[in-house]
């Protein structure tokens, strides 16, 4: 019974993306139609359309998270990693790109948090292997990095290949847009 709840719940969750990021107020009647569940099956599960909204950020954050460890950022060579990370993100920043514009408290903000603090020991190691510049501002450029990804992810909803938008950004990451 469980595992049958959580995957009513994982349903509901992906229909409410899609529904809410071509129509963010969509209400939970159009999210349950599009989920394939009953109204009631929504609100047994989300007593209101801000809990589903949280619980959609930090399902995108649990998401994000394991997109960055799944990347190996803290063993892989630094620039293999940096390629992988940036690749797994984009995949969940464009397949949650409502979920993931969502502030939430708590959780959310502790998940972004320990995803930051990977980013800078990531970059860290590649300044120590001269992937990146030694003297390299560590916080301005993981800025600039985020920066990168949204703005690729916004080009990922338009069909682009994440693996092709990954290396874009790690190429003007790392060499600019400079002759």
């Amino acid at each position: 019974m469980r595992a049958d709840s959580e995957r009513t719940v994982q349903v509901i969750l992906e229909a409410a993306e899609r529904v809410l990021r071509a129509d963010p107020g969509a209400s939970m009647a159009q999210i349950a139609e599009a989920a394939g569940v009953a109204r009631t099956t929504v609100h047994r599960r989300f007593a209101s359309r801000e809990s589903l909204v949280e619980a959609m950020a930090v399902w995108a954050a649990e998401q994000f998270r394991d997109a960055v460890a799944t990347a190996r950022p803290d063993t892989a060579p630094p620039l293999v990693a940096l390629h992988q990370v940036t690749a797994n993100v984009l995949r969940v920043k464009v397949d949650w790109g409502f979920a993931m514009s969502r502030t939430a408290g708590g959780e959310v903000e502790r998940i972004h948090e320990e995803v930051r603090q990977s980013c800078i020991d990531l970059f860290g190691r590649a300044a120590d292997s001269g992937v990146l510049r030694a003297d390299v501002d560590r916080e301005w450029a993981r800025r600039v990095y985020y920066a990168l990804i949204h703005e690729a992810a916004e080009a990922g909803w338009d069909g682009g290949d994440v693996d092709e938008l990954a290396a874009r950004v790690v190429d003007t990451l790392l060499k600019g847009v400079g002759v």
